[in-house]
Order: structure tokens, then sequence, then C-alpha cells
């Protein structure tokens, strides 16, 4: 049965209003921050969130995200100014022989870590821009789910892609993962001006990202790879689970992760 918009019941599409979820046309579509609203809900929210939006932190609301940036600067500190942590911390680094002998849980953990403050400070603000947006439209569980399934994916990939011997740290495949649905939603919604805008953003970025392993020296593209992909096929499942709840998407993304470990194991 094909949906109609609720506006025009002639006029078959596929959008939906991404506050109310109910089924719109492009001609109804009214754009967001993140995806397009239906006008009843754009006039619903009124003319005083729009004043006030300049005074909006970015990260606002995002509290998986302002945490996740807390505990990596947490555990970098403590890297870089508490000996006594070394020891603990090497448990986390992604060391592939380990992991091809069973140490799954290094896929994880290599995400705590980073190898400078520049390398830090990239990943955490990268976070910082794309994160809250995505966690404020599908939810602090989902969000999480996304992060570390797309961190597994990126592990893995770089575990089947890389040497033996490497020694991998960073959150860059749990942030591609992040790009990744950015990638998706921004692709999804190319028709109206501001998704052309994401999208062509989104296309510059990952081109710029490209470039860099060939100009840094030890830099994982293939982590970058593996969560890219984890990203965009949850934003996919994101969007199209039955009834789109939380449970439905946190159950895709404990999904993708397990196969990730199971890919290793």
């Amino acid at each position: 049965m094909e949906t109609t918009c609720y506006r025009h019941p002639t006029v078959v599409t596929g959008l939906r209003c991404s506050r109310c979820g109910l089924p719109i046309c492009p001609d109804c579509s009214v754009d967001a921050a993140v995806g397009q609203r239906c006008p009843d809900c754009h006039r619903e929210l009124g003319t005083t969130r729009a004043k006030h939006l300049r005074s909006i932190s970015p990260a606002d609301g995002a509290t998986v995200t302002k945490t996740i940036i807390a505990i990596a600067v947490a555990v970098y500190v403590m890297a870089r100014f508490v000996p006594a942590s070394g020891q603990a911390l090497v448990w986390l680094v992604q060391d592939n022989r380990l992991v091809a002998e069973g140490e799954w849980w290094r896929l994880f953990g290599a995400a705590l870590l980073h190898a400078s403050t520049l390398h830090l400070a990239f990943n955490m603000y990268a976070l910082y821009l794309f994160g809250p947006a995505i966690e404020r439209r599908y939810g602090p569980a989902p969000f999480l789910g996304l992060y570390l399934a797309s961190a597994a994916a990126g592990g893995a990939t770089a575990f089947w892609l890389g040497g033996p011997d490497d020694l991998l740290v960073g959150a860059s495949g749990a942030i591609f993962g992040v790009f990744g649905v950015w990638l998706y939603l921004s692709s999804s919604r190319r028709h109206t001006p501001q998704g052309r805008a994401m999208y062509n953003q989104m296309l510059f970025l990952l081109a710029l990202n490209a470039v860099v392993p060939f100009l840094v020296p030890r830099v994982s593209w293939q982590g970058h790879l593996g969560g890219l992909v984890a990203g965009v096929v949850l934003g996919w499942l994101y969007e199209n689970v039955p009834g789109r709840h939380a449970p439905q998407r946190v159950m895709a993304a404990a999904a993708v992760a397990l196969a990730a470990i199971l890919s290793v194991w």
C-alpha cells in the first residue's frame, strides 16, 4: 500500500516529518536542522525557539555525546599524567594479534584511547559537531549503540584489512559511524536545499578524510571505512525498522556490533 501526504492525499511520498512522523510531500516539507518537518510542527514550534536558537549550544540535551567526550578526555589525561594507569590502559589497545586470540573487547576499548592531543581534539570536536543532532533524533540509547557498533565495525575492518602486528587506538571508527548516519540522512533528502547542502558538505568532508591517510602516517583508513559503512547501514535501519522505536534501534546496533565481534572471534 502506498503512503500519501497527510495534507495532499493524492500525492504519493516517502518523506515523513522528523518530529511527528506523519507522511509529507516535498511541497509540505519544511527543512529542519536534521531532516524535515510538516507545516503543523513547524508552526507549533513557533518563533520563540527560532529567536533563541543562536544562544543554544550544539551539545544541548546530548548527554551521551558529552559523556563520551568527558570519558575520552579523562582517559587521555590519565594516560599522560598518571603512570600507574598505563598497565591498565594497555588492555584497551587494539593489538591485532591479541584480537586474533579472542580478546574481542579491544575493538571497543581502542575507541577510548588516543595517540596525541591533536588526535583527541580532532575526534572529540567532530563528535561535538555531528553527534548531538543524531542523539537528539534517535535518543540516548540508540546513539550509544550506534557509537559502539561503529567502533566495533571499524576495529573489525582494521583487523581484517590491516597487518597482524598493527596496534590501533582512537575513536575514528565510531566518529565515522556518525558521519555515515549524516551521509545517509542527507542523501535521502537531496531534493531539499538544506539536504543537498548537507550532502555536499559531507561528501567534501569524507573526500578530505580519504586523502589524510596518504599525508599523515599511521592513520587507519580501514577503521574509517568500517565505521562509515556501519553508520550508513545503521542510518538506514534506524529510519526503517518497524515502529522506529528505541528498543528496535538498540537491537539493530547490537546486531551490527555482534557481527563485528563474531567476524574476529
